[in-house]
């Protein structure tokens, strides 16, 4: 029996983010043991908490989809900190936590009642100058797309910029389209003066099961790397996200030196033991 947790991350509202499914003392476990487990919660993610290997790290994590495993993802990665802490443990620094996941080592920093990682580097970046597939994907006009960029730090993120918030609430795209792409972000600005500064929407394509993410910390710190240095957003904004599903998801993104910084809310939900 081990310990597990559930936690609900970018919200203060229990059920209003992007659930995570946490296997504390994951030792002993084989890879195909996790991706079972992770297939069985049926959830975007679930992570096992391990003992570091690198001398520098707190705790390590491993992070897995219903389908796959990820070198890194956000919400995983705030989530898998929250439970960590939660379950007693104490860090070396008292104000951060170093996660140590597949793509290395992340720096996750406490900001009074949130939690923030550092932004990974890109794994592909660059513009994708046409944007024929993209608007076919999305079911909408070429026009419509007023910029796009690889966005990928490890769950292969497309980044497309929109004209407004309300034209990415309006989108519904048409899967069957998807092609290449395993992942297609949205994001358009807010009219000024209101809470959120962007909206944003993941799309997924899971080994052929298509779903909307509702929070999505590795997207929005790729879209941040992005918009902020390209002028098109303040160096520091809330995103809104998990709007069209019904989820009131806050993910705060700030530039800090050469770094983004992306923080939100976490709540424990459930806590447990399972059979593992």
């Amino acid at each position: 029996m081990r310990t597990f947790s559930q936690v609900d991350v970018f919200t203060d509202e229990f059920m209003k983010g992007n659930a995570l499914a946490v296997v504390h003392d994951a030792e002993g476990l084989s890879t195909e043991e996790m991706a079972a487990f992770a297939n069985w919660t049926n959830l975007a993610e679930t992570t096992f908490l391990l003992p570091p290997e690198d001398p520098a790290a707190d705790y390590r994590v491993r992070i897995f989809t219903v389908s796959r495993e990820l070198p890194f993802a956000g919400h995983p990665t705030l989530g898998s900190a929250h439970a960590w802490l939660a379950a007693g443990h104490t860090p070396r620094d008292p104000d951060r936590l170093v996660q140590e996941c597949g793509a290395g080592l992340v720096e996750v920093r406490r900001d009074e009642s949130r939690l923030a990682f550092a932004a990974p580097p890109l794994l592909r970046g660059g513009p994708v100058e046409d944007h024929t597939a993209l608007a076919a994907a999305l079911a909408i006009a070429p026009e419509e797309i007023a910029g796009a960029q690889w966005a990928d730090n490890g769950p292969g993120w497309v980044a497309v910029l929109l004209h407004s918030a309300e034209a990415v609430l309006a989108v519904r795209p048409d899967y069957q389209r998807f092609g290449e792409f395993t992942g297609i972000g949205l994001v358009g600005p807010h009219p000024d003066g209101g809470e959120a500064a962007f909206e944003v929407r993941a799309f997924v394509n899971e080994g052929g099961r298509f779903e909307e993410d509702p929070v999505t910390g590795s997207l929005n710190a790729s879209i941040a790397q992005w918009l902020i240095p390209a002028g098109i957003a303040q160096p520091r904004y809330v995103a809104a996200q998990g709007t069209a599903l019904g989820r009131k998801g806050r993910v705060h993104l700030v530039q800090d030196g050469g770094e983004i910084w992306v923080g939100g809310n976490s709540v424990l939900g459930i806590t447990g033991r399972v059979t593992l």
